[in-house]
């Protein structure tokens, strides 16, 4: 009967593991259905918690049916937990343009849009010396969502650029410098009798 037992229980040690993660999911209710969530690379909307089983829909279409323990046991990020989210991104000036002026443009660019929140504040901070310009991190709080981010950044995004455009900032393509151990020898080309010499 020992051997019996333990074998049963391994058996069953699964089934187990996810019936009492879902009893705790349940009960503690971290994420309910219609939130967004994220964990080890799966993420998407809950659509049904039962006591063995989570059922998420990615927001590419599949559906992914996920034990209970996997979701109990591993990070899970609830993206929909609070009614906003942080996004941020780097907008790059050149290295000849006034910083000051930029973040003022930027600024005033993203507090237009639309999909940001305004009660919440608006963070423009230079950042960090890149590789062909000054970078500047940009961030705001829109709706939770993945679509109500991806909205958010291309709308912020769209806006920035024009700004900058209109107010004459470039934004810089990666530039390269070439320097050479010995000085190149040059030659001139010249049109003698018909051929290029």
């Amino acid at each position: 009967m020992g051997i019996v037992s333990i074998a049963v229980g391994f058996a069953f040690k699964d089934i187990f593991e996810n019936f009492f993660a879902g009893i705790l999911l349940l009960w503690r209710f971290p994420f309910e259905n219609g939130d967004f969530i994220e964990c080890e690379g799966i993420s998407g909307k809950v659509e049904n918690i039962s006591v063995r089983q989570t059922l998420i829909r990615q927001t590419s279409g599949e559906l992914v049916i996920a034990p209970n323990s996997f979701l109990f046991l591993n990070p899970t990020k609830v993206l929909t937990d609070l009614p906003q989210r942080r996004i941020t991104i780097i907008a790059g000036i050149a290295y000849g343009e006034n910083v000051t002026d930029a973040v003022r443009v930027i600024e005033h660019a993203v507090d237009g849009c639309s999909t940001v929140h305004k009660d919440r504040p608006i963070e423009i901070f230079p950042q960090a010396f890149g590789a062909s310009s000054i970078d500047i991190e940009v961030t705001w709080w829109a709706d939770p969502t993945p679509v109500d981010i991806r909205r958010s950044r291309g709308e912020v995004i769209a806006a920035i650029k024009q700004a900058l455009d209109e107010a004459g900032i470039e934004i810089p393509f990666p530039y390269r410098t070439l320097t050479f151990k010995h000085p190149l020898k040059t030659m001139l080309l010249g049109e003698k009798d018909g051929e290029i010499s």
